[in-house]
């Protein structure tokens, strides 16, 4: 484990491992560094891989106050720890996350995006403007588990019976744990519902990877960020769980894109 600082103090853990080729791994909401383990595995024996703790969860620290700009820059303090050269995987609202930086302009070699939740069907329910909002005034009140259900409810769309039985798991304490962090996915997947221009303008290549079950408007969102992209390719792997990584398909898939 090491930690490098950010351009406003924030502190980023993060670990690193392998050698050849860096990517850097970006995790989704209520996920920390250890989400990409099996897979980073997978990579290691001919791939640098460098998995993080995004700020305000796990080892990372926090900084106030929050942008999605803050979270570039700690990106662009791993790539440089790295080499300053290196591949971007994103997963979920980390995918969104990558994309972004690479329209800011950091420079990154290819990006892989993992079922980014963009919403691209008109028809798909959106989390309205104050939803971060009303996450952030929940949690000043000292209600974290009523954060982490109303993302799941609202962010993510799952039924409440689906949540109630989530309280009741022995991992509803972790969740709650990142809090703070799941109103930083609420800004970046309200603020980013659909690409910006400069995102939709990005030429890095760009491998876009869906999961086979997943939920229909991620599917929707993987293959239409694909078609936006001027230089991206889009494959579909079997996985085992909805929104799920299989690690041995998505490292042959990393490779086979790098050839």
């Amino acid at each position: 484990m090491a930690s490098v600082v950010s351009v406003d103090g924030t502190t980023i853990d993060y670990d690193i491992a392998g050698s050849g080729l860096v990517i850097v791994f970006v995790a989704g909401v209520f996920n920390l560094r250890d989400t990409f383990t099996p897979l980073a595995a997978e990579l290691s024996s001919d791939h640098t891989v460098l998995t993080y703790d995004r700020r305000g969860r796990g080892e990372s620290s926090d900084t106030a106050p929050y942008s999605i700009e803050r979270e570039v820059e700690d990106l662009e303090a791993l790539i440089e720890v790295a080499g300053g050269s290196a591949s971007v995987f994103g997963f979920s609202s980390g995918a969104i996350l990558a994309l972004k930086a690479v329209a800011d302009g950091v420079a990154v070699e290819r990006l892989y995006l993992y079922e980014p939740p963009f919403r691209l069907d008109e028809d798909q329910p959106a989390p309205p403007a104050d939803f971060p909002a009303r996450l952030q005034a929940l949690l000043d009140g000292g209600d974290p588990g009523t954060v982490v259900a109303t993302f799941q409810i609202e962010g993510v769309g799952l039924p409440q019976e689906v949540v109630a039985d989530n309280r009741r798991s022995p991992m509803w304490a972790q969740l709650e744990a990142m809090a703070q962090s799941a109103v930083y996915d609420a800004v970046i997947t309200t603020d980013l519902q659909r690409p910006t221009a400069e995102m939709a303008a990005v030429s890095s290549p760009t491998l876009v990877l869906q999961g086979d079950p997943t939920w229909p408007f991620l599917a929707t969102a993987a293959a239409g960020i694909a078609r936006r992209l001027p230089n991206a390719s889009y494959r579909i792997l079997p996985v085992e769980a909805v929104h799920g990584i299989d690690p041995d398909g998505t490292a042959a898939a990393i490779r086979d894109f790098e050839q």
